[in-house]
């Protein structure tokens, strides 16, 4: 279960909660996370920020709830100064450095991954061609290479629509951009239901199943093109799941739901019964 959607509850009530409803892990955004243990007020904007007691302390709420951190997403969301493919090379050093950092803090509290969404830190500027882009996206991410590896942490490249970023919005641009790289044993491919509807031309089971992409896909995002939970909108997660397995997928599947209107517990519970249901 993503966190973002508990604001206003603490670390050890987000997973004490999340536990309870059965799920084996949480993915947490660094943006919700603060140095007292509760929901941020104001975004943590660079988690280098974050003291060492901050961090033990997420480690120690995860293990008396019985729950994993299973990995960080919306990495870059709601920082300042870092971007992928800008054509200015010291923000992409900065970009380069915080990315480190990041994989070391994900190592500390027991993740295995990060989703490199972050939209507007990674969208074509003015001025930037998507071959420039590319470039630019290289040299960000190579330099991080040797961290991921270090930590042992994956880092899972993850397509978005074109309403929401110009750069990486299929499968097919993550494998581009990680041929390229040329070291896959530290990047993988994240894949988001919401996304793949609104951006690929095949179906959601037929973009799980592509040969290419298969040996690539690490994470998983389960949620309703509406922006809902599973079992929230007319998406058929017996037929995602279904494909899922076929391909012996043994990575993490999150729920992460945009519009939680319905309540955070009912969209958190009945996410995780529909997801089990499909199964």
């Amino acid at each position: 279960m993503c966190n973002e959607m508990f604001q206003g509850w603490d670390v050890d009530r987000q997973f004490n909660f999340i536990a309870e409803c059965g799920y084996d892990g949480v993915e947490l955004a660094p943006f919700t996370l603060s140095d007292n243990g509760g929901y941020a007020s104001t975004p943590c904007g660079d988690i280098r920020e974050l003291t060492r007691t901050a961090r033990e302390g997420i480690v120690r709420a995860s293990a008396r709830a019985g729950i994993r951190v299973a990995g960080l997403h919306w990495i870059l969301s709601k920082t300042e100064g870092f971007h992928l493919t800008t054509n200015d090379a010291s923000v992409r050093r900065r970009t380069t450095e915080y990315l480190r950092e990041l994989a070391y803090f994900c190592r500390d509290l027991g993740g295995e991954y990060m989703v490199l969404g972050s939209p507007m830190q990674r969208s074509c500027l003015p001025g930037v061609s998507m071959h420039q882009a590319y470039k630019n996206a290289i040299s960000t991410i190579e330099p991080v290479l040797n961290a991921l590896e270090e930590s042992r942490v994956l880092l899972a490249l993850e397509p978005l629509t074109a309403a929401e970023t110009s750069f990486i919005q299929t499968g097919a641009d993550a494998l581009y951009l990680i041929n390229k790289l040329g070291r896959p044993q530290s990047l993988g491919i994240h894949l988001d239901c919401k996304a793949m509807f609104g951006s690929e031309k095949e179906s959601i089971p037929d973009v799980i199943q592509t040969p290419e992409l298969r040996p690539f896909l690490k994470t998983f995002h389960a949620n309703d093109p509406n922006l809902q939970g599973p079992g929230f909108g007319d998406l058929d997660f017996t037929l995602v799941m279904a494909a899922l397995k076929t391909i012996e997928f043994d990575g993490w599947v999150g729920v992460e739901p945009f519009d939680f209107q319905a309540g955070i517990e009912r969209v958190a519970r009945e996410s995780l019964q529909t997801l089990k249901a499909s199964l």
